[in-house]
């Protein structure tokens, strides 16, 4: 932090300014503080599911087979589940998801069975009391945090060589762990707004690292997200454009989110949605399509400032 001629470099690149941020950028001389809901009237963001299961709950597609195999009656009871990997990587994997199971059905199930005795044996082991009184639920993940209508995905670690984090809608049914976050009932203007290079700039500075990459933090990066207000058309417009995004997703479905974001296999047609999707966003705040991610940063700083009052 410095007021004052400073000098910053950035690439071997000098800039003479007359302040760094604590956020090494030509910024206002302001700190991002842990908040636990949203600055702006938006959606709220929470973790996903906490299993703490020891992985008795959770299938392997082998394993999944096996088990609707030898017990047909256990289908209804496997779920799909995404973590950050499975979803970015399209990976298969499940889960038991037993919060509707009665004792009776339990004990018709053996193979299920055994996995949460298992859950159960691994819960009393802990030094944690918290987890070892969830060995009296052995059935359920630890914490349950799973939304009952559609919810944008939001991987809680991403590598910092994508430009965009990859974030996508997934349904009730599809269960979610907590190395990603939701929103539940989130519209297409929400998906619009932090699926921007707007919010992607403010996150690449302000979010933590886990080695070099992007740590999407609720508390830190959304709840501090400084967000537009839109006319209705320009609204619209951000809602045309992330629903542009979603189809040109559509057009490779044999792709994985890792392979749309790569940025040496990205596709030109999800490319050109999501510059379209910038510039409608910039344009919700009235910034210049020229702008730089620092600027962008610096005048997302002010507006923080200013709706901190």
């Amino acid at each position: 932090m410095s007021k004052g001629k400073c000098r910053l470099y950035d690439n071997g690149a000098l800039e003479e300014t007359v302040q760094i941020s604590p956020y090494l950028i030509d910024a206002p001389i302001t700190f991002i503080n842990s908040r636990t809901n949203p600055l702006c009237n938006v959606p709220k963001i929470t973790n996903g599911n906490k299993p703490v299961d020891g992985g008795y709950l959770f299938l392997s597609p082998d394993e999944k087979d096996e088990l609707i195999q030898n017990e047909p009656e256990s289908k209804k009871f496997v779920r799909r589940v995404y973590g950050a990997e499975e979803f970015i990587n399209s990976k298969e994997r499940y889960c038991l998801w037993l919060r509707d199971i009665s004792p009776k059905e339990l004990n018709k199930l053996p193979m299920i069975k055994k996995r949460v005795q298992q859950v159960r044996e691994f819960r009393l082991k802990s030094t944690k009391a918290v987890t070892v009184k969830s060995a009296d639920s052995p059935t359920l993940f630890q914490q349950i945090r799973q939304p009952d209508e559609p919810y944008i995905i939001v991987p809680r670690v991403s590598s910092e060589n994508r430009r965009y984090i990859p974030m996508g809608y997934e349904s009730p049914e599809t269960i979610i762990t907590d190395s990603v976050q939701c929103i539940p009932n989130a519209d297409l203007y929400t998906f619009g707004i932090i699926t921007s290079n707007v919010h992607m700039a403010w996150t690449r500075v302000v979010c933590g690292r886990l080695k070099s990459d992007y740590r999407y933090s609720a508390k830190i990066v959304y709840n501090n997200f400084p967000w537009p207000e839109p006319t209705e058309q320009q609204k619209q417009k951000i809602e045309e454009t992330a629903h542009g995004i979603l189809d040109a997703r559509a057009l490779f479905p044999d792709s994985s989110l890792a392979d749309l974001y790569d940025p040496l296999t990205m596709p030109v047609e999800l490319r050109k949605a999501h510059i379209a999707n910038d510039k409608a966003v910039m344009a919700a705040y009235g910034f210049g399509i020229k702008m730089t991610e620092e600027e962008c940063v610096a005048e997302l700083m002010k507006l923080y400032q200013k709706m901190q009052g």
